[in-house]
């Protein structure tokens, strides 16, 4: 059953965020995570250039990391189930998985970096994408900023507090561990290539209900600028969203852009490589800082959609 949990941890969390006194004291439950994942990495990941062998320890040791995480949460959660109020007590557990706050506050960085100057915006935005930032202009800059916005929104916020809402706390938790199992391992090297083919299959495939609601909320978020702005963000999402490399960030990237009458996506560096990606959406492709105030508005209206729709949720489930 749905309770309050999920709706309560995503206003707590907006608020105050990771307190940085926790930070500094016992580090970010993901960084231990991120820990797990790194010792599996260095301990069974002798073999990548053998496919089958390494696919195959790499399915094990994300497993193995999701047991050992899962595990405390289940026990916690069968805790809290005897305190009184639970669903309070669950919901400040699961504050810290949640990055809609961090989120916000790097995307408004970049603003600030650019009003600065190109080089600071540069330096901002180079802290929320894994693309070559150095020779981007202010509409590049704009546009990663976005894009970041778009896509962690699903990944960040709206996946972890869909499997918060399925399946509790260790729901929650195994997501954040097949999430960042993908960032740290789910890449096309050569070293990662078959040891990370678990994480990144299943991240596509825990991720899609999220990616795809995500994109819902920006386009139900739109429509207190215009029905037409509303229309435009579906219309994106249907005919851009499917040709995006990624078969979840499609979905939010090209509703935001519908949303805003704006052009994301296109190509961009990663390590020196040029990749010919696809664009989102139909509008304007020259991008400015102005841009990102009215994105962060979006952003703003369809987190609190997505906390009004988990909170009735729990009242009628």
């Amino acid at each position: 059953m749905i309770t309050l949990a999920p709706a309560l941890a995503s206003v707590i969390e907006r608020a105050v965020g990771y307190p940085a006194i926790l930070q500094n004291a016992i580090r970010h439950p993901v960084q231990w995570m991120g820990d797990c994942i790194a010792l599996a990495d260095q301990r069974f990941n002798t073999e990548p250039t053998n496919p089958t062998r390494s696919h195959l320890l790499g399915a094990v040791s994300l497993l193995g990391v999701i047991l050992i995480c899962t595990l405390p949460a289940w026990i916690i959660q069968n805790i809290l189930n005897h305190l009184p109020v639970p669903w309070l007590w669950q919901a400040l557990v699961a504050t810290p998985f949640i990055a809609q706050k961090s989120l916000r506050d790097h995307v408004a960085a970049v603003n600030r970096g650019l009003s600065s100057s190109l080089a600071q915006g540069r330096a901002a935005v180079s802290m929320i994408v894994g693309r070559d930032t150095t020779a981007l202009d202010e509409s590049g800059v704009t546009r990663a900023a976005l894009e970041s916005l778009a896509e962690n929104t699903a990944d960040g916020i709206v996946a972890p507090l869909f499997w918060f809402a399925v399946a509790g706390l260790p729901g929650l938790v195994a997501y954040k561990v097949i999430n960042t199992a993908d960032s740290m391992i789910g890449h096309l090297t050569d070293h990662h290539r078959h040891f990370g083919f678990a994480a990144a299959r299943i991240d596509d495939l825990v991720n899609l209900p999220a990616s795809r609601l995500t994109g819902l909320f920006f386009a139900a978020a739109a429509l207190f600028n215009s029905k037409v702005a509303s229309k435009q963000s579906l219309s994106s999402m249907w005919a851009d969203a499917g040709r995006h490399r990624s078969p979840n960030a499609g979905w939010p990237e090209a509703a935001m852009a519908g949303a805003l009458g704006l052009r994301v996506g296109g190509p961009r560096a990663y390590e020196g490589e040029v990749l010919d990606l696809a664009w989102m959406g139909s509008g304007r492709e020259t991008l400015t800082r102005a841009d990102i105030a009215p994105a962060l508005e979006l952003y703003d209206r369809a987190m609190w959609i997505m906390t009004a729709l988990l909170t009735a949720l729990a009242v009628v489930l």
